[in-house]
């Protein structure tokens, strides 16, 4: 039995929940990754995975072989690149995970990173809040950009780097079409926005969380007019059909080509959120993600990022 497949089909499975897409994502049959996990079983002496007709998830027991079976991976990882990187040339993947509202800016980074360190192999994924949270905790991610005020009480489990503060910006088409772009209009009043129709993140979303927040600070709370958990799909409901939109700064600067849109700054409630990324603050880090850590408290990127989120330049 190769112990090390095992276990990576066994994170997969954890990932996944469900046995075909795990099979697919490892890149082999699911006959052969259920049977890996019963020989697996086997090996161990005690039943991992709590099966009914689909997967039902891991027993106890199966929980504490998963937690190794990270650790190991982790471990195997951080030695290959050890074992494949020159002096000052670093190889290897890198998982890279945000919240929706913060991938134009973590593309950014990546493509950054990629240009001081081309061996490095970013994988930018969209997550929610939760599931960046598990990921780091898991080992399955390396580095996460999301909402540091949510990891407050997790201080001593995950290491927070801050990158800038988010602004919230009422998105709507112009009177008239700007010449040079998106215009950055004046500020608006969150209880003035309420008025019109608005296309809004889906409930679970902890941006939906925070604006609905802001409009019940104001006495006006919202029902939405469209709901979807697409950036796409939002900022595309604002350019072709008769709604407007709240987005974050990092939103807005994603799409500011399209000229015939406007968006203003909000204003009473001031909503500002911190934007940090964290890291696993329990395990060494590999050698891409010190390259990434490094990148993400450089002060030149920093500015990068101020620039492309926030107030925004007018």
């Amino acid at each position: 039995m190769n112990v090390l497949a095992s276990m990576r089909y066994l994170v997969a499975l954890n990932e996944q929940k469900h046995f075909g897409r795990a099979a697919q994502a490892c890149h082999i049959t699911q006959p052969a990754l259920s049977n890996a996990m019963r020989v697996l079983e086997r090996e161990f002496g005690v039943v991992i995975i709590r099966r009914g007709r689909t997967f039902v998830g891991l027993t106890p027991e199966g929980e504490r072989v998963l937690a190794s079976a990270q650790r190991m991976l982790h471990e195997h990882n951080l030695l290959q690149q050890e074992l494949k990187s020159e002096a000052g040339r670093v190889q290897g993947p890198l998982r890279l995970g945000a919240v929706p509202t913060a991938i134009p800016v973590l593309a950014r980074f990546a493509a950054m990173l990629r240009v001081r360190q081309p061996g490095i192999v970013p994988a930018v994924i969209s997550l929610s809040s939760s599931e960046l949270e598990a990921g780091i905790d898991s080992l399955s991610l390396d580095l996460a950009l999301g909402y540091t005020e949510r990891v407050r009480e997790r201080k001593s489990t995950v290491t927070v780097y801050p990158q800038y503060i988010e602004h919230y910006f009422y998105l709507h088409r112009a009177a008239k079409p700007a010449a040079g772009g998106m215009k950055i209009g004046a500020r608006v009043k969150w209880k003035d926005v309420a008025q019109h129709p608005l296309a809004m993140l889906t409930p679970e979303m902890h941006n939906r969380t925070i604006i609905d927040s802001a409009f019940a600070t104001a006495g006006t709370p919202v029902k939405p007019a469209i709901e979807t958990n697409s950036i796409l799909s939002l900022a595309l409901s604002v350019v072709e059909g008769d709604v407007s939109t709240v987005m974050p700064g990092a939103l807005v600067a994603a799409v500011r080509g399209y000229r015939e849109l406007e968006a203003n700054p909000l204003t009473s409630p001031e909503v500002r959120t911190p934007i940090g990324f964290m890291s696993n603050a329990l395990t060494q880090p590999s050698r891409a993600l010190a390259e990434a850590i490094a990148l993400a408290q450089d002060k030149q990127w920093l500015r990068h990022a101020a620039l492309h989120s926030g107030l925004l330049a007018a």
